[in-house]
């Protein structure tokens, strides 16, 4: 196992601890491809081994081959893949939602940190580190506590929702709070990997994005081995985009699917510097201040451009935005279905029916779309949309009444005839 710079392909070795090249390219770890069958990792649903029933070590022939002995699993993955014909009719099209918010602390996260925490173990760091906007904190936190590692979080101040804080704080690591936004976390919890040494474990580490590939192996499972149409990912810091397209390029190799499915990003409107670089034809990046109610992807200078933009060429795919109330919007509706969803998560909806609306996604076509996190995530954001009026007359807000019979046949009533109608 050996690592690639994706600029100029220079390689490491994989037991080693580094980011980037030293031309100062991304990394990725060089999986060499082998047949494969689909018996394999069909046998392995359902069993009770240790590593194999991970929805991420199931696929162990396509992850980074550690030891048995440095696992860190709890087990993720082995998300439910929703399909609900009420959602497919809203958004124009056949869509299948793998719900990456059901894994262990809720996010998509755990799957990556599988994999970083166990190469962090198998490599004897002393000392795990993150920055995050909440998910990857909560994730870090809980798998550095399940391998008995020491974490510390980089934070943004006032810029993490209340439960993904509490959730971080929970599982014990050091927490820095920084006065800035995420980018300016990313920046120092960068500096000080590489002044002392710390393990990172944002998706800059290639190992990370090892753990996500599994997303989209599981769902294609599901599915029959049969690869959806369109792929379409929410967009932060572009470590799933990343993912999804070594993923797609692996599984082909393998031989587990038969055709490439096109990836489409989704980013919000006040956080979107993948988009306007897709729209310039990629001829110029430029960081943006982000601002969005979707804390998840409130990302203005994403760590993996370069391995998206990338993946957008290789794919011929596309890059869209969405506003915040449609968003919010998209995220009422899954919630009503009763799958449920962080913010973010539901901009991969929101995306999907704009572009069906543009004539990109066709009617046919069948879609795939990543729920990242639990809609626990934020209750701050659920709060402010349908109890203090940002909702508006979707919103569902309590019915106050007095302790008294006549109140509550007055209510029940009412309810009852709009169930009929």
């Amino acid at each position: 196992m050996e690592l690639r710079c994706i600029e100029c392909g220079t390689t490491y070795p994989g037991h080693g601890v580094v980011n980037r090249c030293t031309c100062g390219g991304l990394l990725d770890v060089a999986i060499a491809p082998v047949p494969l069958q689909h018996d394999l990792f069909d046998q392995r649903r359902g069993t009770s081994d240790r590593i194999l029933r991970s929805g991420v070590w199931r696929y162990r022939e396509l992850m980074p081959p550690f030891p048995d002995s440095a696992i860190i699993t709890k087990p993720e993955g082995n998300t439910n893949l929703y399909r609900d014909q009420r959602l497919s009719d809203w958004g124009g099209v056949d869509i299948w939602f793998k719900h990456e918010g059901e894994n262990p602390t809720g996010s998509f996260k755990d799957r990556g940190m599988t994999a970083g925490i166990s190469h962090a173990r198998w490599t004897g760091a002393a000392l795990v580190a993150c920055a995050s906007t909440g998910n990857t904190s909560a994730s870090v936190a809980a798998y550095a506590a399940t391998a008995g590692l020491p974490a510390v979080v980089f934070i943004p101040e006032g810029k993490i929702s209340v439960a993904k804080l509490g959730q971080t704080i929970a599982y014990g690591p050091h927490i820095i709070q920084v006065r800035g936004d995420f980018d300016a976390a990313m920046r120092m919890v960068s500096a000080a990997s590489e002044r002392f040494g710390i393990y990172l474990l944002n998706s800059l580490n290639p190992f990370r994005l090892e753990g996500q590939k599994a997303i989209f192996f599981e769902s294609v499972q599901e599915l029959g081995w049969q690869a959806p149409d369109w792929v379409v990912v929410p967009g932060g810091n572009l470590g799933n985009t990343a993912a999804l397209g070594k993923a797609i390029k692996e599984a082909l190799a393998a031989g587990l699917i038969n055709a490439m499915p096109r990836v489409a990003v989704v980013q919000a409107e006040g956080a979107a510097p993948l988009y306007h670089a897709w729209r310039n034809g990629f001829r110029a990046y430029t960081p943006v201040r982000a601002a969005t109610v979707a804390s998840a992807i409130q990302i203005g200078d994403p760590v993996n451009y370069t391995k998206a933009r990338n993946v957008l060429r290789e794919t011929e795919g596309v890059v869209t935005t969405v506003s915040d109330s449609e968003i919010l919007a998209s995220k009422a509706l899954i919630d009503r279905v009763g799958i449920g969803c962080e913010p973010a998560s539901a901009a991969g909806l929101a995306g999907i029916r704009r572009l069906v609306a543009e004539g990109v996604i066709t009617p046919g076509e069948r879609v795939l779309t990543y729920l990242t996190g639990h809609m626990l995530k934020d209750t701050d954001a659920i709060v402010a949309w349908h109890l203090q009026g940002g909702g508006g007359d979707a919103a569902k807000t309590p019915i106050v009444i007095d302790e008294a019979p006549d109140a509550l046949a007055r209510v029940l009533t009412d309810i009852l005839e709009h169930a009929a109608l």
